[in-house]
């Protein structure tokens, strides 16, 4: 890939009433576009979380943060393959700026460090 590329995060939200198999093969089509025609970074599945508001009339969605490295042909194409995919509420795609901070780990089960715990004083 070009180095005059960008690195972009792909925000998704997947109606939790589609099926699970069709809401993963929605990311993996968008992975494999990715992979087609920029670089896949990463990908983190927030899984469902309360929305802040509703979406197509929906209060919850099906998180998922893609990062990417591409350039304007396969922003374009994920946009328009986006737009027209059943299951996908909302997605944004954002330019990151050099020395963005790496995402939250906000999956269901993620829980403190071990180490942050034990980083806490205790009383006597």
């Amino acid at each position: 890939m070009a180095s005059g590329t960008h690195i972009y995060d792909l925000t998704l939200l997947l109606d939790p009433a589609v099926e699970a198999e069709r809401r993963e093969q929605i990311v993996a089509d968008v992975a494999d576009l990715i992979d087609r025609t920029g670089e896949f970074i990463g990908r983190h599945d927030w899984g469902t979380r309360q929305a802040a508001y509703e979406v197509r009339k929906k209060a919850e969605a099906d998180y998922h943060l893609i990062q990417f490295r591409g350039g304007n042909e396969l922003l374009e194409q994920l946009d328009h393959n986006l737009k027209i995919t059943d299951g996908v509420l909302r997605h944004r795609i954002i330019k990151l700026r050099p020395g963005t901070p790496d995402p939250p780990d906000l999956r269901p089960s993620a829980q403190p460090a071990p180490e942050a715990a034990e980083a806490q004083p205790q009383e006597a």
